[in-house]
């Protein structure tokens, strides 16, 4: 895939919209953006496309509705305005989809139903079952009990886990921004739009400000972290204003709008949930030789290379690898408890029975189960 004119022949798509798409800096809904976008998905799904939508925006409209003149305080007035906007935002979607004759879905996730593997099998097969009958699943974080999904939490990020929940071929995230830029186009002069990405560089990652509008909790960062889950799940990510005409449609049709992201191979789907869904609960740390074994020689992560442990994780979570500078190199899901690795650790695999008692594995972690940074 090295052409815009690719992206005509893909037909499963996700779109996210942001919160200053859908309201005004008052939290009212902005209906003249919420009807543009709705018009368009529902042509695109008319033509034959398979639609998701992500959407923002919850949060602020019920805070409008329920009288606040500033932002809330503290996380249960955030909760309590979620779910009062909620129900309000989906009511207007439906309102808008029906008028063209377009059944949707309301679809609540958290993050807890990306790394517990039964929860992201079951959210896969409902918006496989959705998309078959001819439905629009409007995905929004839950965000009415979701507390770390509200602190940390972006629909940016969300928006590409769901691509890789649904394998869709094209995620399209709109903004408040015309693309990628080389700098902050509001403080640096020449800043230019960057029009295909192939790979993000640390420099690009420098220049990635912090949270967008008043009601967002995305900025920049969150999406080059979105482009990046993109990038190796093995979808195109395509980053543009929300505010350019038929935007969606024309993106679709091969034109040169925003930035785009391209995808460098794809992960098999049980790496895409070890990578990106799965909860991390522990770090591993690995000395020199270990660690370019697993990058650069695709190999299992042996008790020989393992210098540290933190955490206090149980057989088949999900672990962070560092390098002796703390730098993550890869996750991984281990074959051993914390506190049994603690014992083996720096010694050769066939010591593992005559220390523990018992010798399940060779490997800690199994490179079939492994995942290196990216």
């Amino acid at each position: 895939m090295k052409d815009r004119k690719d992206l005509t022949k893909f037909n499963r798509l996700v779109v996210k919209v942001g919160s200053s798409s859908v309201a005004y800096n008052n939290g009212r809904p902005n209906l003249s953006s919420l009807e543009s976008l709705v018009r368009e998905l529902s042509d695109l799904h008319n033509r034959g496309m398979e639609v998701i939508l992500v959407t923002s925006g919850a949060i602020g409209i019920g805070l409008n509705r329920l009288g606040f003149s500033r932002p809330p305080k503290n996380i249960p007035e955030k909760q309590a305005a979620a779910a009062v906007g909620q129900g309000l935002l989906m009511h207007i979607y439906e309102k808008l989809f029906a008028e063209y004759g377009v059944t949707v879905a309301q679809v609540l996730l958290t993050r807890e139903d990306f790394s517990n593997r039964q929860r992201f099998l079951n959210a896969r097969n409902t918006l496989y079952t959705l998309l078959g009958l001819g439905v629009i699943p409007i995905i929004n974080e839950n965000d009415t009990v979701a507390v770390d999904e509200i602190r940390l939490g972006d629909n940016d990020n969300l928006a590409a886990l769901v691509g890789g929940l649904a394998d869709a071929e094209v995620l399209v995230l709109l903004s408040d921004v015309d693309g990628l830029y080389s700098g902050d186009p509001r403080s640096v002069a020449d800043a230019r739009l960057i029009p295909e990405v192939w790979e993000i560089t640390e420099e690009m990652e420098k220049f990635a400000g912090g949270a967008g509008s008043s009601l967002g909790t995305g900025g920049m960062s969150t999406k080059l972290q979105a482009a990046r889950i993109a990038m190796h799940s093995g979808f195109v990510m395509v980053l543009a204003s929300a505010s350019e005409k038929d935007v969606v449609r024309r993106i679709m049709a091969g034109e040169g709008i925003g930035t785009v992201f391209w995808p460098q191979g794809k992960l098999e789907n049980k790496k895409r949930w070890i990578a990106y869904g799965s909860a991390v609960q522990g770090r591993i740390v690995v000395d020199e030789g270990a660690a370019k074994a697993l990058l650069h020689n695709g190999k299992s992560l042996l008790p020989s290379g393992i210098t540290g442990v933190e955490g206090g994780f149980e057989v088949g979570n999900t672990v962070s690898v560092v390098d002796p500078q703390g730098r993550e190199i890869a996750r991984g899901i281990v074959n051993y408890a914390a506190r049994d690795i603690e014992r083996i650790k720096g010694i050769h695999s066939r010591e593992i029975k005559e220390i523990l008692g018992h010798q399940d594995y060779d490997e800690v972690i199994h490179r079939n189960n492994l995942v290196s940074s990216l």
